[in-house]
């Protein structure tokens, strides 16, 4: 629980039912026999204690959390010093034939527990589609129950979680078939995903070459959403921000974080076929610019990345100016959870790719349920680092619902060659 003394406005209170995809019915504590402040979320103050351990170590804004080394045979010629992919690449003894896998796992960020489900199946099964995998075979659930909840809490809220992980599985053509339950001090959520692929069904993120376009497929200040939200009953940090933004906003840009972070980047995996992607990776905890330098430098050419457009979740750039730069949105290394995929893609295919995800889309901007995507930056020659421009152009993406959201908004400009 938050420790909040009242929750926040309802969503129908503010009428933003337009936030939300069909079917879908707001999560209500008091329904599931929960208080009505309850929160499945760890305290704010908690938390920042406890990822103060997975800071950065390196002054590139990238660090050894989440690293992983793989040695690959000849049939996967990769440099030796490749190390933080999305997933491990296991050359198997027969029939050329790779086990692709990853795991990942972090504590509840939403208050909805069924949202949440989803949101961390969603963040494992990325790790494949940045490899451009399509498919998955099997998925395991990890969970960890918080042995402070009492059990009239966990038996309605951790089926609701299982629930929502199982969904967005299925939602992804797989199934879980397993996994591990612990009781914890935390609550956990995360999950693992394995696939055995052929060579031709799966995209080594370091092919990119100078003339390339960066793509994003998800926009950028969900932390800052998610934050906002929890701000709205602490009236000390609202009253930074409540000069710049309403709390109408905060909930309708909560609203479309929580759904952006449920969305799987499956279709723009299945895009990076169909428009010869040369390199992806998906936007998480080191945010745009930490995961930017980390494909960088997988790279077998040498080559930079420049970010001139940041795709920002409506009003979150003001919060983040309010708060005195908090959150280093606009400096790219803003935690993402379940972000986008960074696409490295030939000039000529950049802007069909966008527009084929804005036809398949539905929301604001071109972005729903398969996602959106914005053309942000180039590929050119340099020494396997990325770097945002000074003053790069801040697109701001209305939330789906929203009465910004009716308006034409193009996701594939501007012209990534104008610095």
């Amino acid at each position: 629980m938050s420790g909040s003394t009242s929750p926040p406005p309802t969503v129908e209170a503010v009428g933003t039912e337009g936030c939300f995809p069909p079917g879908y019915k707001p999560f209500k504590p008091e329904e599931h026999g929960l208080e009505r402040g309850f929160r499945c979320k760890v305290p704010q103050e908690a938390l920042l204690k406890l990822l103060a351990g997975l800071e950065p170590d390196r002054a590139d804004g990238t660090g050894k959390a989440g690293d992983q080394a793989s040695e690959f045979g000849q049939q996967l010629p990769v440099r030796a010093d490749s190390i933080g992919m999305d997933s491990a690449v296991i050359p198997l003894r027969h029939g050329g034939l790779s086990l692709v896998q990853t795991t990942d796992f972090f504590y509840p960020l939403v208050e909805d527990p069924y949202m949440m489900g989803r949101i961390a199946c969603a963040n494992v099964l990325s790790d494949l589609y940045a490899m451009g995998i399509t498919e998955c075979d099997n998925m395991l659930m990890l969970l960890s129950v918080s042995q402070k909840m009492n059990e009239k809490d966990r038996e309605r809220v951790m089926p609701l979680m299982i629930r929502g992980f199982r969904d967005a599985a299925e939602e992804g053509g797989t199934s879980v078939t397993g996994g591990q339950t612990v009781i914890n001090p935390w609550i956990i959520v995360g999950g693992v995903a394995s696939v055995v692929c052929q060579p031709n069904e799966f995209i080594m993120p370091d092919g990119a070459v100078p003339g390339d376009v960066l793509v994003l497929t998800k926009p950028l200040g969900t932390r800052v959403a998610v934050n906002a939200y929890l701000w709205i009953d602490q009236p000390e940090k609202w009253n930074k921000i409540k000069l710049v933004v309403t709390k109408e906003e905060v909930i309708e840009a909560y609203q479309e974080a929580m759904f952006s972070m449920a969305t799987l980047n499956r279709t723009a995996a299945g895009l990076m076929h169909k428009y010869q992607a040369h390199a992806a990776t998906d936007v998480t905890g080191f945010g745009l610019l930490g995961h930017a330098n980390n494909l960088a430098r997988q790279q077998q050419n040498e080559v930079a990345f420049v970010i001139h457009n940041l795709p920002i979740i409506a009003k979150m750039a003001a919060i983040s100016k309010a708060c005195g730069n908090l959150f280093n949105l606009l400096q790219g290394t803003s935690a993402e959870t379940s972000g986008g995929l960074l696409v490295c893609l030939p000039r000529e295919q950049a802007a069909k790719f966008c527009s084929e995800m804005k036809n398949l889309s539905s929301g604001a901007g071109g972005q729903g349920a398969v996602g959106g995507a914005w053309i942000i930056g180039i590929v050119e020659k340099g020494d396997r680092h990325a770097r945002i421009i000074d003053k790069p152009r801040i697109i701001e993406v209305p939330p789906r619902g929203s009465q910004a959201a009716n308006q034409e908004n193009s996701s594939t400009s501007p012209d990534p060659s104008v610095s």
